[in-house]
């Protein structure tokens, strides 16, 4: 149905992602962007909030009717969520606790995906750390469709589908493109959200429940607020891979809008970074920036130039790595040292070896 994509295959490029670089001369010329890194103090307070906020809706919305519930969970919940969604994005760079307290910024984000109904907070760290650093490269960086995904939705109505599926692709993308063994904090992440909602379900009812998921899927798909998964990335121009929104949307999303500033200074807190562009104008006033959200999405389903094959793409840098990082590890390790069992565990194994020596002199007598 409508007409088809012009392209028929990714925008190859065989140079490296300009963020870096770029970074690298603003912060030479400008030291003084340096003040607007670390924590943003007001953000974990926000979070707090908003967190309330969802279950205060599930207890009012426990007995409401069905159609209520979609009306909602489209309105209110799908704003807020797609919001925790983004917060969970801000806190994987370590903005709501600073970078010397990395645990913090962990369980906080268990506490901000708590309203999501599916865990996704460390995961989505754990990938979105490749997706900075290896920037549109093929099989590191799971931001880019899949050749299945780009060759399939082509036409206006299938990119429409596209955009309904989306979180889906998002959620089963790594698992295809680029699997990465579970940490001891994705597993700890599932068992807290698998709690939250029982106790949603226990208290409120499914119609609670069910508010809040349908609220996430929603505000991932066919939502205004999903506007900024295609502003991001995709190339409205061959020549400019990240892009930067300025409108309203931005105050519900924590500055998530602000993509270029973000990828240049990934460590300033979203609060920030509408003050990059100012400090140091000449780096961004050449850029093409998005002012409407309900245009980009309108744009990429009607335009054939836009689809899920206009993203820049490059050959990867270096293999994948399939072993994570287990943060809870020493921990772990410390509680069983302070409670005896490696020294417990050693005594066995020296009677276990004990006991096989001998053996084996009874035997050759």
């Amino acid at each position: 149905m409508g007409q088809t994509t012009s392209r028929n295959d990714f925008i190859w490029t065989y140079t490296e992602q300009p963020h870096m670089s770029r970074r690298e001369t603003i912060l030479k010329k400008y030291p003084e962007m340096k003040k607007l890194f670390g924590v943003d103090y007001s953000f974990k307070y926000v979070v707090f909030v908003m967190v309330l906020f969802q279950i205060f809706m599930c207890y009012l919305l426990q007995d409401a009717d069905w159609l209520l519930i979609l009306i909602e969970g489209y309105v209110c919940g799908g704003v807020i969520n797609h919001a925790m969604t983004l917060a969970i994005h801000d806190i994987s760079h370590n903005t709501a606790f600073g970078n010397k307290y990395p645990l913090r910024n962990r369980f906080f984000g268990f506490f901000a995906n708590l309203p999501i109904g599916v865990p996704i907070s460390v995961s989505f760290k754990k990938y979105h750390v490749e997706h900075h650093r290896y920037l549109a490269e093929d099989g590191l960086d799971t931001d880019l469709p899949t050749e299945l995904e780009a060759h399939l939705f082509t036409s206006p109505f299938r990119k429409l589908i596209w955009l309904l599926f989306q979180p889906l692709f998002y959620a089963f993308r790594p698992l295809i493109v680029y699997r990465k063994a579970p940490t001891d904090l994705e597993i700890l992440n599932a068992v807290v959200q698998i709690s939250f909602d029982l106790c949603i379900l226990y208290f409120f009812g499914w119609r609670s429940l069910l508010y809040l998921i349908y609220g996430t899927l929603i505000a991932m798909g066919w939502h205004p607020s999903a506007g900024h998964f295609i502003s991001e990335h995709y190339a409205f121009k061959e020549d400019q891979e990240t892009y930067s929104y300025t409108g309203p949307w931005n105050l519900v999303t924590f500055n998530v809008g602000y993509h270029v500033e973000h990828h240049d200074m990934p460590y300033i807190p979203g609060r920030n970074l509408p003050l990059v562009a100012k400090i140091a104008p000449e780096f961004y006033d050449n850029l093409e920036v998005h002012h409407s959200m309900t245009k980009i999405l309108w744009d990429f389903i009607f335009d054939p130039k836009l689809g899920p094959y206009a993203r820049i793409r490059r050959p990867a840098r270096v293999p994948q790595a399939f072993y994570g990082h287990y943060a809870l590890r020493p921990y772990w390790d410390a509680a069983l040292y302070y409670i005896g069992f490696y020294a417990i565990r050693d005594y066995a194994q020296s009677l276990l070896l004990d006991l096989n020596n001998n053996t084996a002199k009874q035997k050759l007598l």
